[in-house]
């Protein structure tokens, strides 16, 4: 029985040794590799903005014809954003009244 104890401890400290040896090896390694590639992610990016530019010119676009078949030869109005629900200025050009004055 003696045997078998000191066959299992045996086993247990070379597990023990191989597993450190194998991780010291790695993080000695660790510092000289290529750091990972932000590809991917920059490409989703860039799709996902391009993407939203162009659903914005597509709604403005169907917004104008739509004001055009309603008053056809006026001046469209500034579009009001979609998204954004708060107070916004207007620089060059009149702003579209509010929905919430208008509803009340």
């Amino acid at each position: 029985m003696q045997g078998v104890w000191s066959q299992i401890w045996r086993k247990y400290a070379d597990y023990k040794y191989n597993k450190f040896e194998r991780f010291a090896v790695w993080e000695m390694i660790e510092p000289y590799r290529r750091p990972k590639t932000f590809t991917t992610l920059i490409t989703i990016y860039v799709a996902a903005f391009y993407t939203g530019v162009v659903g914005a010119a597509v709604t403005e676009q169907i917004y104008k014809e739509k004001f055009w078949e309603e008053h056809p030869g006026k001046t469209v109005p500034l579009m009001k954003p979609v998204f954004y629900r708060g107070p916004w200025r207007v620089y060059r050009g009149e702003a579209i009244a509010s929905d919430a004055s208008s509803s009340q």
